[in-house]
């Protein structure tokens, strides 16, 4: 039901008719062309009540909102395919299933982060197809890092969600993640699995000459990965290593300085 909210939703924004709900109003404002017109919500100046008690437009006296969202909008026109692609995805792993294999991480991590990277790229205004490919690959490493962080937690609460091909190729069960395990070949599951993140990560940079600058802010995630990539290989990739939980107070100064180099 909740995903079908959500398709619903974004089918009636790109067809000029949002829910009264707070995000869906907002993703209006920067998925519909320009020509949309007012802001449907609460009775202003610009509307007036209609016979049944419900706020129509005033065309008739030729007035039309001007507010800051109105040149956002004329920017953005997000493309409706990349939050189907997201919503379609989630549904998908309702079920709470582990991933069968790497493969099907990614594929995870493609419709669903590097989604919100095509997204961003669009709001910023970059149309590249190198900027597209880098954001693929940091969506990846960004879906595969998420699931690696997140192991902990969900071993507290009996869940696993790391590939099973992999899981099964070391010989280790999900017992032996439930039971925090740190036996070399459970390390050597997480080993795998993030030197594939870390691949990623390589072909992301391998188009920094050539992405557009003004991509870049969509792409400083890749400082946080980098800084997560480089503490687990420090504890010999021991998945459930105290240190690996605790924040990294400098990583704002890591942020400003990529983003002052002009890298990510």
């Amino acid at each position: 039901m909740r995903m079908e909210f959500w398709r619903k939703t974004v089918d009636d924004i790109y067809s000029d008719n949002p829910p009264q709900q707070p995000v869906a109003i907002e993703l209006w404002k920067v998925c519909t062309p320009a020509e949309a017109g007012p802001v449907p919500g609460p009775l202003t100046d610009f509307q007036s009540p209609s016979k049944d008690g419900k706020s129509q437009a005033l065309p008739s006296l030729g007035l039309r909102r001007k507010s800051g969202w109105e040149a956002a909008v004329k920017r953005h026109n997000l493309t409706k395919r990349w939050l189907m692609k997201i919503i379609d995805e989630r549904e998908k792993n309702l079920d709470d299933k582990p991933y069968r294999n790497i493969q099907e991480l990614e594929n995870y991590a493609e419709n669903t982060q590097s989604s919100l990277l095509y997204l961003t790229l669009e709001i910023l205004g970059v149309k590249d197809l190198h900027a597209d490919h880098a954001a693929s690959h940091i969506g990846k490493a960004q879906g595969i890092v998420t699931c690696l962080r997140a192991t902990p937690y969900h071993g507290s609460r009996r869940r696993v969600f790391l590939p099973m091909e992999i899981c099964m190729l070391h010989g280790v069960s999900q017992e032996d993640f439930l039971r925090q395990n740190q036996a070399k070949n459970v390390r050597d599951v997480i080993y795998d699995i993030a030197s594939q993140a870390h691949l990623h990560l390589k072909h992301a940079r391998s188009f920094h000459k050539s992405v557009p600058v003004k991509a870049f802010p969509a792409f400083l995630q890749t400082v946080a990965l980098e800084d997560y990539l480089k503490k687990i290989q420090q504890v010999d990739f021991d998945i459930f290593h105290p240190s690996l939980q605790q924040k990294n107070t400098l990583l704002p100064l890591s942020l400003y300085v990529q983003s002052w180099r002009k890298r990510y």
